[in-house]
């Protein structure tokens, strides 16, 4: 029996991977149940390609600058993404955030660029999209200095106290590819003990591949997969955790 709708709430639907193949991709999500995509940009160069997304496949947008682009963003680009957001006022703002994981990142520009996105999500009162690989406590601090309405941290993969830390300030942790691997012992034991509440599901299509399929991008039709990942790990219904993790995500995003 197929399952209740799904959200995937961070695809790069987006991504030159799928150039040749997104309306498959997209049909194959919709057949599969997966009847909501969230799609986070992550320069100025994609904002038109992830706001086409949202008039031609009826997915939702978040605009932002990614830590991992840096090189690609100018101090001039957040008047930019300013501008975009009043006109066209994506579901979000993201994916922004640090990765302090690639030593190329400058981290001080980093954490001025995700300082100066935060205080735009909480001028507009959007939830944001978060990056934080290696760097939750970094982020952690920068919610606090500037809270927003909430929103989702991304590929969690934190410690539980920093999973309770950012629950308390709002924001729900996404799961996805990485919890489909035996070996990601940490990740698997945060996603079975972690409230319901807190989780929602994800496959950072094309990346983050599932130990299922290493070696073909990740697309949003294995979402059905890895609920049923996380019902096992609960010891509860695929249904419940279908039901429960699209109610989060449309509780965190502020979505109907």
């Amino acid at each position: 029996m197929p399952l209740p709708a799904l959200f995937d709430t961070h695809c790069h639907l987006d991504a030159p991977e799928f150039d040749t193949t997104r309306q498959l991709v997209i049909d194959q999500a919709h057949a599969a149940g997966v009847s909501r995509i969230m799609v986070p940009a992550v320069a100025l160069s994609n904002f038109a390609s992830t706001i086409a997304l949202r008039n031609q496949a009826s997915c939702y947008i978040a605009l932002g600058l990614h830590p991992v682009y840096l090189d690609q963003h100018l101090d001039a680009h957040l008047e930019t993404l300013e501008q975009h957001i009043r006109q066209h006022r994506p579901e979000a703002v993201g994916e922004i955030g640090l990765d302090f994981w690639l030593p190329d990142l400058d981290p001080a520009r980093q954490e001025w660029l995700f300082s100066e996105q935060l205080k735009l999500a909480r001028r507009y009162d959007l939830p944001v999209l978060l990056h934080i690989r290696r760097a939750q406590d970094r982020v952690l601090k920068y919610l606090r200095q500037t809270p927003v309405c909430g929103g989702i941290a991304h590929a969690f993969n934190g410690s539980e106290q920093q999973a309770q830390a950012f629950i308390k300030l709002g924001f729900c942790l996404g799961f996805g590819g990485a919890m489909s691997y035996s070996g990601s012992t940490r990740i698997r034991s945060l996603a079975a003990s972690l409230p319901l509440d807190a989780l929602v599901l994800e496959t950072d299509a094309p990346d983050i591949r599932p130990e299922w399929a290493q070696d073909r991008p990740n697309v949003p039709a294995n979402l059905p997969r890895f609920a049923s990942i996380l019902a096992g790990l609960r010891h509860m219904d695929a249904t419940e955790i279908a039901l429960a993790t699209t109610h989060n995500a449309c509780r965190v995003l502020q979505l109907s």
